[in-house]
């Protein structure tokens, strides 16, 4: 769809503080590690709803990031037409994410919509909601978005 060197790309959860936030993150930090900046015009995230608009990142998500050494420096907003055709590729975590988008998304938009969880080499595609869980699932997510990201920039044919 693109030609790989002004890609833009959108990750979507629920409410832009748990999930999204971490997957703009550490998809931002893997772009600096391959020195692969200058492909992405873009790289942000929202939510479906907007219960957590101009908040930060759940502190558990971003304590799980800067145990990696991933800084993470957002607002939670929520997801509107615009973004369709500011975004080439709108990536969410879960289906109920992904049925929310495909009945937003207006008719005659660029963004692709998918799960960033079909771009996980080990299958795992539903990146599960943390929120009222343990810290477990923090690491769990924050694996599934690390390898998901790999995986992304080999789809997209920059690895």
């Amino acid at each position: 769809m693109t030609n790989n060197t002004n890609v833009s790309v959108l990750f979507v959860c629920l409410g832009n503080i748990c999930r999204s936030p971490m997957a703009e993150a550490v998809f931002a930090h893997t772009v600096q590690q391959h020195q692969l900046a200058d492909h992405f015009t873009k790289i942000d995230s929202a939510g479906t709803a907007g219960y957590h608009v101009g908040d930060k990142p759940d502190s558990r998500s971003a304590a799980t990031c800067r145990n990696h050494g991933v800084p993470v420096n957002h607002r939670a907003q929520k997801v509107t037409s615009r973004h369709f055709d500011e975004f080439d590729y709108i990536l969410c975590m879960d289906e109920s994410n992904l049925e929310d988008l495909q009945y937003k998304k207006p008719a005659g938009s660029k963004a692709e919509v998918s799960l960033f969880g079909d771009f996980d080499p080990q299958g795992d595609r539903i990146i599960r909601d943390p929120y009222y869980g343990a810290l477990d699932g923090f690491e769990h997510n924050f694996k599934q978005v690390t390898r998901a990201s790999e995986g992304f920039l080999n789809h997209l044919g920059l690895l």
